[in-house]
């Protein structure tokens, strides 16, 4: 396995986008590839949740890998390709896939769904993976999705695990389980924020950045975020927090990506706001409220300047 690789900044786990008759459209994801790090993020995340990956075929899979690795490799970012599955024997032949894939930074893989093993059979799980892949992990802890929770212990015992680089955290809430584990992980670590509205204050915990499917359509002020409480800019950081996370509830107040599609399709960034069932299209008034939300970020944002003229 390669050595682990540094995690930090904004990753954007992007959409997957389709035509009107429903088939991917790869133009319209490069572009967005393109768009949202010469906005500034440092990586992207093909093949996530916001992806619909689940709906996704083999061969679409291995075309959006395809568009998203020549991107990467152009701008010279990191690339994380979701990978896994609740099997662990069919979770390393997905990471033997990257073999040969030098743009494929590491991989992101979720804590076993459904089949719901014990703590230790989680610990299991990681080390049969960490031995065989040939690209670091990305622990993907997102409890509500795969009605397993972690104990602190445990997740500091992934934390510490040779071959694995960081864990995107989106644990729905944080409690005292996140300040101890995020009091006391290795340095080399990388805390990356996995619940778009409460990015900020686990930036304040010291997360090294997001991954955050709402940074689609915020990507510079999401950027700017990370920036601010990087350098200790606590006033700025917590103002255009609590802006960023009005912006994101409004993008996740329908089972995601449908608001994030249908404002990029209103934005003319892609050429329709389909999904795949069982996901359905956001209801019109939905994309309505969260478009003007965007549009009051932005000009809060220009005529307002100060951080402290952000809280309202």
């Amino acid at each position: 396995m390669t050595s682990c690789t540094p995690f930090h900044g904004i990753h954007v786990p992007l959409i997957t986008p389709f035509t009107p008759e429903g088939e991917v459209a790869y133009d319209a994801l490069e572009n967005l590839a393109h768009t949202v790090l010469a906005e500034g993020a440092t990586g992207i995340v093909a093949l996530g949740t916001t992806a619909e990956v689940a709906t996704l075929d083999a061969a679409e899979k291995r075309s959006v890998v395809d568009v998203c690795a020549r991107v990467c490799r152009e701008r010279g970012v990191v690339l994380t390709v979701g990978a896994g599955s609740s099997d662990t024997r069919a979770s390393k032949a997905a990471l033997a896939e990257f073999v040969g894939r030098p743009e494929v930074s590491a991989a992101l893989v979720t804590v076993p769904a459904f089949t719901r093993p014990s703590e230790e059979g989680v610990v299991a799980h990681f080390t049969e993976l960490t031995a065989v892949s040939p690209v670091p992990l990305v622990v993907y802890y997102i409890p509500y999705r795969t009605a397993l929770p972690l104990g602190v212990n445990t997740l500091q015992r992934l934390a510490r695990m040779p071959g694995i680089a960081g864990i995107k955290y989106a644990a729905g809430g944080i409690g005292q389980d996140t300040v101890e584990f995020m009091s006391n992980r290795p340095a080399d670590f990388a805390v990356m924020a996995g619940d778009d509205v409460f990015a900020s204050p686990m930036l304040a915990l010291g997360a090294a950045g997001g991954i955050l499917a709402s940074a689609h359509l915020a990507t510079r002020h999401f950027v700017d975020l990370v920036r601010a409480w990087r350098q200790g800019d606590a006033l700025h950081g917590r103002a255009l927090g609590h802006a960023l996370s009005r912006t994101s509830a409004a993008l996740f107040h329908e089972p995601n990506p449908s608001v994030i599609k249908g404002v990029l399709h209103a934005r003319g960034a892609i050429p329709s706001a389909q999904v795949r069932l069982p996901l359905l299209p956001a209801r019109s008034e939905t994309v309505a409220s969260a478009v003007e939300q965007l549009h009051h970020l932005e000009a809060g944002l220009r005529a307002q300047g100060p951080a402290e003229l952000l809280v309202r």
